[in-house]
């Protein structure tokens, strides 16, 4: 009769639901977690924040599309983990989180790091659990998995008492579930689908809108073919950028303001009409928009707007039927759908024209948009590019097409700041092959910026380029190079902090040794960063005044 901890058999049970890497920083509670994931082969990197964790969890799960898994111990370092667990809530990513807690005895005695954990995770995660007994540990992690990826993803929480971590077992009494994942793609109404085509067919300046949901659906190809069929122009929201490249003869990406703006009817495909997409209200969004939404979630369709038909399905099988309804349907001259395909090539090639000289600008300090096009000029189209911070990430997002989908990380929904190393991290420990690049604010690189000692530990070679503009945010042009009470953070050498961890490391100052910096830093065959020194005044870096915090 042998006797197994607690702890090997929650091991164990990951190592079944197909777990492969996971990112810890350990306590006490987990070490019988841990030493049995090492025996079982799977990945682990430990971090120097438990915020980081959870982040690289995400990341993980964004660039591969299975489910992400943090660990963590009890109490304030289940309370750090909380804010990575937030933002995968908020971006509905599949992140299972498992802490350990204070022993079941010690409840209610005011115990070393006592908690309570589960309430804390529930307003933010789909489900949150406290495991009592060994022997329900598989039946509960092969429910978390389950839960995460069902329906709308989301993050998952498992409390485990150090008690039931630590404690014993006959292995003979434990049973693992042998259930295997069931994806299911619910179609919509065929009657729906009629109204959403004929309300298409009949538009004059249709557009399309994707959101992240598409990306988990995998949908990508199924909307290119659409747009294809019917040739209506597309956009995206950030996170689902790349479903279809950038490089489509149907993208108007400079002219994304003027579309939105002047759209009689939206396909509305996957994405929650939240202020990502500014509630799909005026003045972003015509008064007299129609709007057609698809979405698995039946509660969000007609959320913040009325909708002349939803579609409550699989993005991917929906997509498939709107095609299928659609062929034969659409007149691919008619002059007022031609018009409006002229109208956003105008309107996107002025725009372009007029950021043109801010991209090859040579202007000292270096200008934003000027690094920008420089990644933009270097970096293989597969490359993974996290983009983090306020005013680099707009830029980024203006200057620099996505052309494959879960290539493009930011910080999503929640706007959370800091996300960008351990994004990076994240991603490039799924995709070793790919070369990834964070670029970074100063502030944002100032939260998890450590993480780098992480990179380096675990050779994880991921690129970092630093926005410097030695401030938390730009300052008007004619205020020069200042900045108001608690905005300025001076010009560090992160560069020497890089160096310092052993990384490789360069600083830039000269718009000309971009491109060179990048090759080195690539070629470095080492965690990397380039800390560049960009124009502070924001006047002069401005290209488009709204749309702040990149919403669509």
């Amino acid at each position: 009769m042998t006797e197994v901890m607690g702890g090997v058999v929650l091991g164990r049970a990951l190592k079944r639901v197909g777990v492969e890497t996971a990112f810890f920083l350990l306590g006490g509670p987990m070490q019988p977690l841990i030493w049995e994931l090492s025996r079982q082969g799977i990945r682990l990197i430990d971090v120097r924040h438990e915020q980081a964790a959870a982040m690289m969890a995400h990341a993980y799960s964004r660039v591969t599309g299975k489910v992400g898994v943090c660990i963590t111990a009890s109490g304030v370092a289940a309370v750090n983990a909380a804010t990575g667990i937030a933002v995968a809530n908020d971006d509905c990513a599949p992140v299972v989180a498992i802490s350990g807690s204070v022993t079941m005895d010690s409840r209610g005695t005011g115990s070393f790091e006592e908690m309570d954990q589960v309430q804390l995770m529930r307003p933010i995660t789909k489900e949150a659990w406290q495991i009592q007994t060994i022997g329900s540990i598989p039946r509960f992690v092969e429910m978390a998995f389950r839960h995460a990826t069902a329906n709308r993803p989301g993050p998952v929480y498992l409390d485990l008492p150090a008690n039931i971590l630590w404690d014993t077992v006959n292995e003979d009494e434990v049973v693992f579930p042998n259930s295997q994942p069931h994806t299911t793609r619910p179609l919509a109404d065929e009657r729906s689908i009629e109204q959403a085509v004929c309300l298409l067919s009949q538009a004059e300046r249709p557009i399309l809108i994707a959101g992240s949901g598409a990306v988990w659906s995998e949908a990508g190809p199924e909307l290119r073919e659409f747009v294809e069929v019917t040739r209506i122009p597309f956009y995206t929201t950030p996170q689902a950028r790349g479903l279809i490249p950038e490089d489509h003869y149907m993208f108007f990406g400079a002219a994304r303001s003027y579309a939105l703006q002047n759209a009689d009817v939206a396909l509305v495909v996957a994405t929650r009409a939240n202020w990502m997409v500014q509630h799909l209200l005026p003045p972003r969004f015509a008064e007299d928009l129609k709007v057609v939404m698809v979405n698995l979630d039946a509660n969000e369709i007609g959320q913040n707007r009325s909708v002349e038909v939803g579609l409550v399905g699989d993005a991917r099988a929906v997509m498939r039927q709107l095609t299928e309804t659609a062929r034969d349907r659409f007149m691919t001259k008619d002059p007022a759908r031609h018009a409006w395909i002229a109208k956003l090539k105008e309107v996107d090639a002025d725009r372009e024209a007029r950021t043109w000289p801010l991209l090859k600008s040579n202007a000292k300090p270096i200008h934003p948009l000027r690094l920008c096009n420089e990644i933009r000029e270097f970096l293989p189209k597969d490359s993974i590019l996290v983009a983090d911070g306020n005013e680099i990430m707009n830029f980024a997002r203006q200057s620099i097409p996505s052309y494959y989908p879960r290539q493009r990380l930011n910080p999503g929904v929640s706007t959370c700041m800091g996300v960008g190393v351990p994004f990076g991290i994240g991603a490039k420990v799924a995709k070793p092959e790919k070369p990834v690049l964070v670029l970074s604010g100063d502030g944002a690189f100032g939260f998890n910026g450590m993480e780098l000692d992480t990179a380096v530990r675990h050779c994880v070679n991921v690129v970092v380029v630093v926005s410097n503009n030695g401030g938390w945010s730009g300052t008007d042009e004619a205020e020069g190079p200042r900045w108001p009470t608690g905005q300025h953070l001076g010009f560090t050498s992160y560069d020497k902090v890089m160096e310092a961890f052993g990384g490789w490391a360069k600083k830039v100052e000269d718009p000309d040794d971009i491109r060179p910096a990048l090759e080195m830093a690539f070629a470095s065959g080492r965690p990397a960063l380039i800390n560049a020194i960009v124009a502070p005044a924001r006047a002069a870096t401005q290209v488009s005044a709204s749309n702040k915090r990149a919403s669509i």
